[in-house]
C-alpha cells in the first residue's frame, strides 16, 4: 500500500527515533525537540572557524574536507563566542539513517533568523545547503555566520530545524485559493500566484488603532552592539541592539548591508493538515533579501491565536544600492504543502511556542513592551 505524500506530522518524527532512523549517540533526543512538523536540531561540543564556507560535494565526507578550510577549532562547552562575521562549522548531535522515501529540508528556527544568523545545514555527499537526499544516513553538521550580532553558545543550543517529506504535495493556487477561503481570517483578501503573497505593512506595524505622522513599522541592526547570549529569553534591552523605524508617508529606504525586522501586511492561518514554508527571495522584486526562518508549523495563528491568525515577521537585508521599500509592496510567497497526517500536537501555548498571535516581534531574546 502506497503511503500518503506530504510532510512528516509529529507522531511519525517520533517513530523515526523510535526505530533508530535518527538518533543522536550518547545524547538522547529530547521530547521538545519534535515540532508539529519538524525536529530541532542541537549544536555538538566543538566548532571549526573557517575561511570560508563550503560543501562536501558529490562523493566527499564533510570530515575530509574541513582541514581543507580550517583556521582554528575550540570546544563549546561552558560556552564560546561566534564572531560577527565569520564562519562557523559545528557539528549537530542528531545522525540520519531515513528510508529511500523520505527526504528532508532544513532551514533556521525563527529566532535564529531573526538574529540575523545565517544558519544552514551540509551533509556527507552533499551538493546543496538545507537539503538530505532521500535514504541519506550520516551526520548532519550546520555552518553558522553571525551576520549583525556576535553571540555565545553552548552544546545542546538548537539554531536550525529540520522537516521531514514524503514526496512532493506542494498546493496547486486552485488549492491553495480555496483554503484561504475556508481558513483565511475574516476581512482577508488572500492573492495566489506560485503560493501566497506576502506584503509589507509600514503603515499601522505598531498595532495603533490610529495612524500615527510616521508609525514604528520596523527596527533595524545597530552596527556596534553588544554580545548576545542565546540562553537569556526576555534578557535585553532592544535600545542596545537595535534602532526603531519609522515610515515615511507609508515607505522607508533600506540602506545597503543593513538589516531589518519588518512585518507583513496580511495575518496568516495554517490550518492543522498543513504546513508552509517562505518561498526563496526572487530577484525581480527588488534590491534585497526577505526571510531566514521559513517553516510555518501547522496550526501557526489558528485556533490557540482565535483564528484571526498571525503576521509573518520578515527578516529583511538591503543589497548593493538603497532601495525604496513601499506600504503594500510584495516581497515573498507563502508555500503550503499537505501533512501526512494531522500532528497530534499543534503550534501554540500548549508547545510554548514564542510567536502565536504576533505582530511586529523581536526574538525572545529581548524584552519587548
Amino acid at each position: 500500500m502506497e503511503q500518503r505524500r506530504g510532510v512528516l506530522p509529529s507522531q511519525a518524527i517520533r517513530a523515526l527515533i523510535a526505530e533508530g532512523r535518527i538518533g543522536a549517540g550518547e545524547a538522547p533526543i529530547e521530547a521538545d525537540q519534535v515540532q508539529p512538523a519538524s525536529l530541532d536540531l542541537r549544536l555538538g561540543g566543538r566548532a571549526w572557524r573557517v575561511r570560508a564556507s563550503f560543501l562536501a560535494g558529490k562523493g566527499r565526507r564533510l570530515a575530509e574536507r574541513i582541514g581543507d578550510f580550517e583556521m582554528h577549532s575550540f570546544p563549546l562547552e561552558g560556552g564560546a563566542v561566534l564572531e560577527k562575521g565569520c564562519v562557523y562549522l559545528v557539528p549537530l548531535m542528531e545522525r540520519l539513517d531515513l528510508p529511500e522515501d523520505i527526504h528532508a529540508v532544513a532551514n533556521a528556527k525563527s529566532s535564529t533568523g531573526r538574529l540575523d544568523i545565517l544558519t544552514r545545514l551540509i551533509t556527507d555527499d552533499g551538493s546543496e545547503f538545507d537539503r538530505v537526499a532521500p535514504g541519506y544516513a550520516g551526520p548532519l553538521y550546520a555552518e553558522i555566520c553571525p551576520r549583525s550580532f556576535s553571540v555565545l553558545v553552548r552544546p545542546g543550543m538548537r539554531l536550525n530545524q529540520i522537516r521531514f517529506r514524503r514526496g512532493d504535495a506542494r498546493l496547486a493556487d486552485a488549492d491553495l485559493l480555496e483554503l484561504m477561503r475556508r481558513h483565511a481570517p475574516a476581512g482577508a483578501q488572500p492573492r495566489v500566484d506560485n503560493g501566497l503573497a506576502f506584503s509589507v505593512d509600514l503603515e499601522f506595524a505598531d498595532g495603533r488603532a490610529r495612524r500615527p505622522v510616521r508609525p514604528l513599522v520596523g527596527y533595524r541592526a545597530r552596527a556596534h552592539a553588544p554580545l548576545i547570549d542565546l540562553s537569556r529569553v526576555g534578557h535585553y534591552d532592544p535600545a542596545a541592539f537595535w534602532e526603531p523605524v519609522h515610515a515615511e508617508e507609508g515607505r522607508v529606504v533600506l540602506d545597503p548591508g543593513a538589516f531589518y525586522i519588518l512585518v507583513s501586511r496580511e495575518s496568516v492561518v495554517i490550518p492543522p493538515d498543513y504546513a508552509a514554508e517562505m518561498a526563496p527571495y526572487l530577484a525581480m522584486v527588488g534590491e534585497f533579501r526577505v526571510h531566514y526562518a521559513g517553516f510555518f508549523d501547522p496550526g501557526f495563528g489558528h485556533e490557540a491565536a482565535g483564528g484571526r491568525g498571525a503576521r509573518g515577521v520578515l527578516e529583511v537585508r538591503c543589497h548593493e544600492v538603497p532601495f525604496v521599500l513601499e506600504h503594500g509592496q510584495e516581497v515573498g510567497r507563502l508555500v503550503f504543502e499537505r501533512m501526512t497526517d494531522r500532528p497530534d500536537r499543534l503550534y501554540g501555548a500548549d508547545l510554548g511556542s514564542n510567536y502565536q498571535g504576533q505582530g511586529l516581534r523581536l526574538s525572545k531574546h529581548f524584552r519587548m513592551p
